[in-house]
């Protein structure tokens, strides 16, 4: 079994699923496209453009947020996972559509495969040494500032020659981190600088984790009423 198809088994027919962004979320979009052929009943909402392009492509049924409330699911990679499920996730950029959909989920479903077990599943978030914020442009000077306050070098993701442009109309930094034992306390002093939109920590939010290794899924879930810093 790979853990698409785990992820699978939590859809039910007239779900409303938030669609991921990323090459996790992607696998899951075919499978899903393969199983509403068969029939099943589901309405997706996209996190990203790319993510509505393919979905589009793919024949699944896209509806607005507003009527989809809540979600009952949420299907999504991340770019690192903690013991205690705590992820860091916006390598791809999307990070803030992301979240809003994540936390309209009741259920919030992490993939992770195989090939990328050994570099996302980490004992400490920051392993990778790097973490997106999204920033409003006229905000860029401050934030990145700030963060040099808070010890934190910080350079714009670029597209070429230009400055990336997120969906949201905003400049993405990637800031060079060390490995956090208080994830919260760097989330909370980022938020705090005006013009931040949104950080790649996402705390507390992830309800279940599939690892998937050598044909096998570990079904990771959080504990019920676990706080994002037990």
């Amino acid at each position: 079994m790979t853990n698409v198809e785990k992820a699978l088994e939590y859809v039910s027919d007239g779900a409303a699923v938030g669609l991921g962004s990323g090459h996790a979320a992607e696998r899951f979009l075919h499978a899903l496209a393969d199983r509403i052929e068969d029939g099943l009943n589901v309405r997706g909402v996209p996190t990203s453009r790319g993510t509505e392009a393919l979905a589009r492509s793919l024949d699944i049924p896209l509806v607005p947020l507003d009527q989809a409330l809540p979600l009952d699911l949420a299907v999504d990679g991340a770019d690192e996972v903690s013991p205690t499920l705590d992820l860091i996730k916006g390598y791809g950029h999307a990070l803030v559509r992301e979240r809003i959909v994540a936390a309209a989920a009741l259920r919030f479903v992490i993939l992770i495969g195989p090939e990328h077990v050994e570099e996302k599943v980490v004992d400490y978030l920051g392993r990778r040494g790097k973490l997106p914020i999204e920033v409003l442009p006229f905000a860029l000077p401050l934030v990145r500032r700030r963060l040099s306050a808070l010890g934190l070098s910080a350079e714009p993701v670029r597209e070429g020659s230009d400055l990336f442009v997120s969906d949201n109309g905003n400049y993405i930094l990637e800031a060079v981190i060390p490995p956090l034992e208080e994830p919260a306390g760097l989330d909370h002093a980022v938020r705090g600088i005006p013009g931040v939109v949104d950080t790649g920590l996402f705390l507390g939010m992830a309800d279940v984790v599939l690892v998937e290794t050598d044909g096998n899924v570990e079904v990771r879930e959080r504990p019920h009423g676990q706080s994002p810093d037990a």
